[in-house]
């Protein structure tokens, strides 16, 4: 198995970057980030600090990864998808140590939604196109296009219109 990163990748010398992960052209990796085996990552992405990528997650091209994200099997990502800091993603909906789900729940964030920072997205939804979900929202059901989703349980507040692109 071979690793398959484009040659104008930027990979930092302290990022692992394992056999059998895809990096497109362009994207920079940064320090201390972890990305296994089977994942995809597309073309003119950042990946930042201290971030993990497993195996069967899926990023589409200029993504933005910040600092301290977790992204587990079963994630797709579409392109132009901004990821804030410390957001976090599950993919098992009743987890118990040491029992595994035959197949992981995944999420699916949609072309150009934003996630604010420390926010949570629980398994087996979808975040809508242009979607924004506010810093620290829980998310705990499907979000809608272009929808404003904020606070614990996350509610939508508001539809954004193509002005706030």
């Amino acid at each position: 198995m071979s690793t398959d990163v484009d040659p104008t990748a930027i990979i930092h010398p302290q990022a692992l970057v394992e056999l059998g992960a895809t990096v497109g052209a362009r994207t920079r990796v940064w320090a201390f980030a972890h990305i296994l085996p089977g994942a995809v990552i597309g073309e003119d992405c950042n990946i930042c600090d201290h971030t993990f990528i497993e195996g069967r997650v899926r990023l589409g091209s200029r993504v933005t990864v910040k600092c301290g994200v977790y992204l587990w099997a079963g994630i797709e990502i579409e392109d132009d998808v901004f990821i804030g800091p410390n957001a976090t993603f599950t993919n098992d909906p009743f987890p118990r140590s040491r029992k595994y789900l035959a197949e992981p729940v995944g999420i699916r964030v949609r072309r150009g939604a934003s996630i604010g920072a420390n926010a949570t997205i629980t398994p087996g939804l979808t975040i809508g196109e242009r979607a924004m979900i506010g810093a620290g929202a829980v998310v705990v059901q499907d979000v809608p296009a272009r929808a404003l989703v904020v606070g614990n349980p996350g509610r939508v507040v508001r539809t954004l219109d193509a002005d706030s692109d």
